[in-house]
């Protein structure tokens, strides 16, 4: 070997020397941040026993494992359930009390009290409506402060609730709509609004205060003919589902619904974000910031995904023809 080759070996071998550190700390420092143990707190809107809750949550651990955190080993994930709203500020406390890295909020009901807990750490939350509406974020692009995460809808979401039980129930004139009294979802309703006076359809707000508020309000409304139901978002109306669908089916209303375990429960029909796939988002928002991000640099997201799942036994139980444009577009069929 000429000594014109040893010495650019002889370069070679000093220059990765030097450049090996560099190569080999940056995966040994990732590799011990993922073999800290760190801690997740997740604050459910609904009870331990309700059929809809293991999916969500199945569906956050396995993105998180996907991006390399495993429960057990790198990290603690502690669950609160809250389905009755005076006893959420006392789980936030608990969960707060845990040091958790990163705290998860399921709907409003779920993003209240953590907010009201802590302003340092960092919470990502799903399927909360208008987040910019209600002061939760500055903006969707540029969120601020210790708060992001995945909004519920678009507010154009009600136009597509009254085309498509306009569709299954072209009698209807009239609609009970289910919503919060508070400010939320203003936007929503107003959207709802413009659609209905398109389609000669008069909406008629129910408070979803507390049950027996949504009890009195349909029964008075479902006195009169062609009358139907929307249910708009809302933790009480998630968790009351199978007391409002046998109310409206007690009243023979058509009805439509924001998710799809509406449907699934006996529900006419139902169009909303897939919330499985919402919760598996949420995983890479955590995992981001347990990797060092920060929620005010993360922007609020849209649903990415919506589906229509519509409950074939129960339109034939209110004696509904279902239109062939209905069956086009629907995810699922319950039969």
């Amino acid at each position: 070997m000429s000594n014109c080759m040893r010495r650019r070996q002889f370069i070679a071998l000093l220059a990765g020397a030097a450049g090996a550190p560099l190569v080999v700390r940056s995966p040994s420092a990732r590799a011990q941040q993922l073999a800290r143990m760190r801690r997740v707190g997740v604050l459910m809107n609904l009870a331990a026993d309700d059929p809809d809750g293991p999916p969500r949550i199945t569906a956050f651990a396995q993105g998180l494992q996907e991006a390399g955190w495993a429960v057990g080993r790198n990290v603690r994930i502690d669950y609160r359930w809250g389905p009755v709203a005076a006893e959420r500020p006392r789980l936030a406390a608990e969960l707060l009390k845990l040091a958790p890295d990163v705290l998860l909020a399921s709907g409003g009901a779920g993003l209240f009290p953590l907010q009201q807990t802590t302003r340092s750490v960092p919470i990502v939350f799903v399927a909360v409506l208008d987040p910019v509406g209600i002061g939760i974020v500055e903006s969707l692009a540029r969120p601020g402060g210790n708060i992001t995460g995945f909004s519920a809808f678009e507010v154009s979401i009600g136009g597509k609730w009254i085309e498509l039980l306009k569709q299954i129930a072209p009698q209807m004139t009239r609609a009970a709509v289910l919503r919060s009294p508070t400010t939320t979802g203003m936007g929503q309703f107003g959207a709802l609004q413009a659609a209905a006076a398109s389609v000669g359809v008069e909406l008629s707000p129910v408070s979803l205060n507390s049950m027996s508020d949504v009890e009195r309000g349909v029964t008075a409304f479902a006195r009169s003919a062609g009358g139907g139901l929307i249910v708009t978002v809302n933790a009480l109306a998630q968790i009351n589902r199978a007391r409002i669908i046998e109310l409206a089916m007690r009243h023979r209303l058509p009805s439509i619904y924001p998710y799809r375990v509406f449907a699934a429960d006996g529900g006419l029909i139902s169009f909303g974000p897939d919330m499985i796939n919402q919760f598996r988002q949420a995983a890479g928002y955590v995992d981001r910031i347990l990797r060092g991000e920060k929620p005010a640099d993360l922007p609020v997201q849209a649903p990415t995904k919506y589906e229509t799942v519509l409950n074939l036994k129960t339109a034939k139980a209110l004696g509904l023809q279902v239109p062939a444009s209905v069956f086009a577009r629907a995810d699922e069929v319950i039969e």
